[in-house]
């Protein structure tokens, strides 16, 4: 059986490069289940879907063909035969993506998904992060994580990720989908049983290694030489 990781983490906590550093360093999969939300609400903008319409947001579930690849290096994200990987972080579906991840029945939907990916991998582990990932869609993995760090240091991290977006509307983007979707779950605090690495000093390499020594350190899983 493949050994799990759950990373959960705020908007702007580096959830996502981290998370695929570490998974290339152990030889693991990678699963972003965030491009899962941003590939619901795309298809719901591509079909004119209206998303604020918690109903109409749930339905626009019918019909999403969805698929990812888990090799840390390969990670594109496809909509039936359309490759949306660029197009799922375009500002227009950013702005949407909490309208689809607050409706419950979404939500539940996209965790069968996700356990399903996780269940098929043929990896030795799979990193899988997200939102509600330690205690929701994985809340038995190996290892659960919360990557965290200032919310300033997050905010500068995020602006330096977008080329085009002033830091004032990258701030406050952040802080807007932090406040929506904590109110669909808790992704600030850490859990019974889940280590909290926060970032806010340490550089990308060092938050890597962190989290890579703590997966090493619980599992005992060997990282691989080249």
């Amino acid at each position: 059986m493949s050994i799990v990781v759950a990373i959960d983490g705020p908007a702007g906590s580096g959830k996502s490069s981290v998370s695929r550093a570490a998974a290339r360093a152990l030889g693991f999969a990678y699963l972003d289940t965030g491009a899962a939300y941003r590939a619901l609400a795309w298809s719901g903008l591509d079909r004119g879907i209206p998303l604020a319409d918690p109903a109409a947001a749930a339905a626009a579930f019918e019909g999403f063909d969805y698929s990812i690849g888990t090799d840390p290096d390969d990670t594109t994200v496809r909509v039936g035969a359309v490759d949306v990987t660029e197009a799922i972080r375009e500002p227009r579906v950013t702005e949407v993506v909490s309208l689809v991840a607050r409706v419950p029945e979404v939500r539940a939907r996209l965790v069968e998904l996700f356990r399903g990916i996780i269940a098929t991998t043929t990896r030795p582990g799979i990193i899988v992060e997200g939102r509600d990932i330690t205690t929701v869609v994985a809340p038995d993995a190996a290892v659960r994580i919360l990557l965290t760090a200032d919310e300033q240091v997050r905010m500068g991290r995020r602006s330096a990720e977008l080329s085009g977006v002033s830091a004032e509307t990258t701030a406050r983007q952040l802080a807007s989908r932090d406040a929506q979707d904590s109110r669909v779950v808790d992704f600030m605090n850490a859990a019974d049983g889940v280590t909290t690495v926060d970032s806010t000093d340490l550089d990308f390499d060092q938050t890597v290694a962190a989290v890579v020594a703590l997966v090493r350190d619980t599992t005992r899983v060997e990282t691989p030489t080249d």
